[in-house]
């Protein structure tokens, strides 16, 4: 398990990096609203593998609450940054928030909340107290970056996107 940085303070983040895949695009051209909830779940995947619970958590947390605002577009192979937050650890719920950005733009930001729901009868169930208190940490997590393609390859590739 990876611990969270000592030095952080305030409240505990994860930051993805990738590029925007062509199954990320739609008709228009730029990403999917859909990729942007894609993009979450995948950041909340490494986020609760790098605080060592995801055996606990993941396919235990459905979605009772979301809100997204998209304020631009991205395109094929632009890279995006996504910073997820946890905003509040409550009995049986998370609340996080999130941004996306691609360099200084701002693609999407919002709010989620979860809760944990028992494996058996899938109603929600406080969490247990060593994954609350890791969820309750202060700090920023180790996040994840994708492989970065040569400058000639993303000029090459943004060409070819904007010739259609």
């Amino acid at each position: 398990m990876n611990v969270v940085d000592p030095d952080g303070g305030g409240p505990l983040t994860v930051t993805i990096e990738r590029r925007v895949e062509f199954a990320d695009t739609d008709a228009t051209g730029h990403h999917h609203y859909l990729a942007v909830l894609r993009w979450l779940e995948h950041a909340e995947r490494v986020l609760h593998e790098q605080l060592g619970i995801a055996d606990e958590t993941l396919g235990r947390l459905p979605r009772v609450h979301l809100e997204v605002d998209f304020f631009a577009a991205v395109h094929y192979r632009e890279p995006i940054e996504l910073t997820l937050v946890i905003e509040r650890v409550g009995r049986t719920s998370l609340t996080h928030s999130f941004r996306v950005e691609s360099g200084a733009l701002l693609v999407a930001a919002g709010r989620y909340v979860v809760v944990l729901s028992a494996a058996i009868d899938g109603r929600s169930t406080p969490w247990p107290a060593e994954v609350r208190d890791r969820l309750s940490g202060t700090g920023t997590l180790p996040g994840e970056r994708t492989a970065d393609l040569p400058p000639s390859t993303v000029a090459t590739v943004a060409a070819d996107t904007a010739a259609g």
